[in-house]
């Protein structure tokens, strides 16, 4: 994919390196929040804490290769995210007949706190309606490419156009009549 000169979203949030707030360890600590988020009516997943003595955040120094690579992928997933907003400023008015509300892409490393809830790196990249922004971790793209064998451009770009695809699910209420259909 031609991308390099190609205009970039302006609706991002670059939270990389700020390692996010601290997630809840294991131990004595995990089980009295998870104890005390269920009691308040949250959702106690246990799959969202950290194993104890796992890192609960990348605040490692970047050499100056490392930081150049993910800046190169952060101007990349900008620039896919500058063109689904191109194509749904002008599809979504014509099928829906309202505006389309452009999501926020949040670049985050290790952790992260969302309207959703708090997420680390391993989650991977979601989408949280609660707030209407997408959260990707760049190191997901390692992943991609390493753990799931799918490497190149458009691995990247199917993430970012999967997750508007979540937006849009959610601003067409399609989103909301699932949940319903399932609490049937």
């Amino acid at each position: 994919m031609r991308w390099i000169g190609r205009r970039q979203s302006s609706n991002v949030e670059d939270r990389r390196g700020m390692g996010g707030p601290a997630l809840v360890g294991g131990g004595i600590l995990g089980v009295i929040a998870l104890l005390v988020n269920f009691l308040m009516g949250g959702n106690a997943d246990v799959s969202q804490l950290p194993l104890p003595g796992q890192s609960q955040g990348n605040n490692r120094q970047l050499s100056p290769a490392e930081q150049a690579r993910e800046d190169s992928m952060a101007m990349f997933v900008k620039v896919v995210l500058a063109e689904t907003e191109d194509v749904w400023n002008q599809q979504f008015p014509d099928q829906t007949g309202q505006p389309y509300q452009e999501p926020t892409l949040v670049l985050f490393s290790g952790s992260v706190q969302s309207a959703c809830g708090g997420a680390s790196a391993a989650t991977g990249p979601f989408y949280c309606p609660g707030d209407y922004k997408l959260y990707i971790d760049l190191s997901f793209y390692d992943d991609l490419q390493n753990r799931f064998g799918a490497p190149g451009d458009f691995a990247m770009a199917y993430v970012v156009a999967h997750e508007v695809g979540h937006h849009l699910q959610t601003l067409m209420g399609t989103s909301e009549k699932m949940n319903r259909m399932r609490g049937q």
